[in-house]
């Protein structure tokens, strides 16, 4: 399996996203202010991931925070966690990580600081290790979608490397491969920071399992030839009504897909519902560096002259989605209501 992060006790250690390909980098992360850096530059992406990284980035704070009592370390535990929920705002999982975070710190605080330290160090692998098991048990789910011989169409990334470990939208294609069905991949570059191009591809690489890249504008001219019989993406956020925020460029291909007649799946863990905003009007949408747009690898691509937007992701609204694969289950429409019964059918922590 793809070694995504890894807690090493004195740092967390992270597989270098932006340089793959091309190279196989791992970056140690020594203090909190480090993970933070890497969650914002995008060292480490996708958003189970992310909120991995935010838990190990939380306990590794308060594990080197200069405290001798809970007094003195909740300032440190407090601050730590507002530098972590600074970094990405769209990925849910960022913020329900923190959350659970400050859940354990506060369980642990009557037995002092060790105590603190200590749990929050368990809970940041237990988070690691459930989200690696989540993957799977969505794989199981979803592989039950694909037909043998599929070929499904993915945008951006959302394998292993977009987790803890295996996958989300990768994870049920690699299920449907392991249950033994012939799937064949196309992986939308996904433009501007290549994630498809660069990692998707790699990813079912080292998998064997075969992959063809396209650029993102060419997704309908194969679903319209009729050689896509699937969408799998993952997600950033789902709001309560099924409206699903992932990687800029999602509703494009949704849209496609239906006009297509190709069924759309999304792929995520619970822990991606945010069952608190009612639709995806509310879903806040990042917005990076402009040069991301205007250079790639540093070599500019548009005249320096022009103004660039760069929105990291968009709204698909839910009448675009076929279904939502769990950890938990299948969800269908309507899913203000298939939602709600995962969400209260996983176990809290």
């Amino acid at each position: 399996m793809i070694r995504t992060i890894e807690w090493a006790d004195s740092a967390v250690i992270m597989l270098d996203q932006r340089l793959l390909p091309a190279q196989e980098v791992y970056v140690s992360c020594a203090d909190y202010q480090a993970v933070a850096d890497a969650i914002r530059s995008m060292v480490i992406r996708g958003a189970p991931a992310i909120g991995v990284a935010a838990a190990m980035g939380v306990a590794l704070g308060v594990k080197y925070a200069d405290a001798s009592t809970p007094e003195e370390l909740d300032r440190h535990f407090r601050r730590i966690c507002e530098v972590m929920a600074s970094t990405r705002p769209t990925a849910v999982n960022l913020f329900w990580a923190i959350e659970r975070m400050k859940r354990s710190y506060e369980r642990a605080r009557p037995g002092g600081v060790d105590a603190i330290r200590l749990a929050l160090t368990g809970e940041a692998l237990a988070m690691q290790s459930e989200d690696v098991d989540a993957n799977k048990r969505m794989g199981r789910f979803g592989q039950e979608l694909v037909p043998d011989g599929a070929r499904v169409l993915t945008h951006c990334n959302a394998g292993a490397l977009a987790t803890a470990g295996y996958g989300t939208a990768l994870g049920v294609i690699r299920a449907a491969v392991e249950a033994g069905k012939a799937v064949q991949v196309w992986a939308d570059e996904t433009r501007p920071f290549l994630q498809g191009a660069r990692l998707t591809a790699w990813e079912l690489a080292q998998d064997g399992i075969p992959v063809t890249v396209i650029t993102d504008n060419m997704a309908g001219h194969f679903m319209h030839l009729g050689r896509v019989d699937c969408v799998i993406v993952g997600a950033d956020r789902i709001a309560a009504n099924g409206d699903v925020a992932n990687k800029i460029g999602t509703y494009s291909v949704a849209v496609l897909a239906k006009e297509n007649h190709v069924p759309f799946f999304v792929a995520a863990p619970v822990s991606t519902l945010d069952l608190s905003i009612p639709d995806g009007s509310r879903i806040p949408i990042e917005e990076r560096d402009p040069d991301e747009v205007r250079k790639i690898r540093d070599v500019p691509v548009t005249s320096p002259g022009a103004r660039v937007e760069n929105p990291a992701f968009d709204v698909t609204p839910h009448r675009y989605v076929s279904a939502i694969i769990t950890d938990h289950g299948v969800a269908r429409p309507p899913y203000s209501e298939s939602l709600r019964r995962l969400a209260a059918a996983a176990p809290s922590s």
